[in-house]
C-alpha cells in the first residue's frame, strides 16, 4: 500500500478506504480531475478535489466533484461569510503540507473547517486524492464527512 500522511491519518482512524493507483497520459483531455476520474474508470461526479479557499480572512478546505466548479459564493454562504476566494497554488501547498494536484484532506498540515458538497451523499464511496499525484482513495462519504467533522451544503455554481 502507498504511504502517505493521508493513508496514515485513515488506518489511525481505523477508517475503511481503499488505495487506487493510476497513470495519466501525456495529453490531459478536459480537466485534470476528468482525466484522474477517465483513468480510474469512474464517474466524475463520484470524484472530488479539495480545493482551498479563504472565507472573509480564514482558510478553509471545499471539497467538491471534479465534473463541477466551485462556487465561491455558495462557499461564503455556507461559511458564514461574506466573500470566498481561491487561494493561489503556493499558499494551499503551504496550508496543507501536500502539492497541488495532490491535496488531500485528511492528513493536512493545519486543521482547517471543511465544507463537502451535497453530491456527495448521492454514492456508496467517493474518492479522494491520497496526498500524492497518482494515487486516489475511495471511502465511504460519511466516513469523509465523519473524520473532517465537515459541513455539508450546496457548493458548486
Amino acid at each position: 500500500m502507498t504511504d502517505t500522511r493521508a493513508t496514515r491519518f485513515l488506518g489511525d482512524a481505523g477508517a475503511w478506504f481503499q488505495v487506487h493507483i493510476y497513470e495519466l497520459a501525456d495529453e490531459v483531455e478536459g480537466t485534470y480531475g476528468e482525466s484522474v476520474a477517465r483513468a480510474l474508470g469512474v464517474e466524475p461526479d463520484r470524484l472530488f478535489k479539495t480545493l482551498i479557499a479563504t472565507v472573509d480572512s480564514d482558510a478553509v478546505v471545499a471539497i467538491v466533484p471534479v465534473s463541477a466548479r466551485l462556487s465561491t459564493k455558495n462557499l461564503a454562504r455556507a461559511a458564514g461569510g461574506k466573500r470566498a476566494d481561491m487561494t493561489p497554488p503556493d499558499q494551499a501547498e503551504r496550508l496543507t503540507g501536500y502539492v497541488t494536484g495532490g491535496i488531500s484532506p485528511f492528513g493536512q498540515r493545519r486543521a482547517l473547517p471543511f465544507y463537502v458538497d451535497e453530491t456527495i451523499e448521492l454514492f456508496e464511496t467517493v474518492f479522494v486524492s491520497a496526498g500524492q499525484r497518482g494515487v486516489q482513495l475511495e471511502l465511504a462519504p460519511e466516513t469523509l464527512v465523519a473524520l473532517l467533522d465537515a459541513t455539508i451544503a450546496d457548493l458548486t455554481a
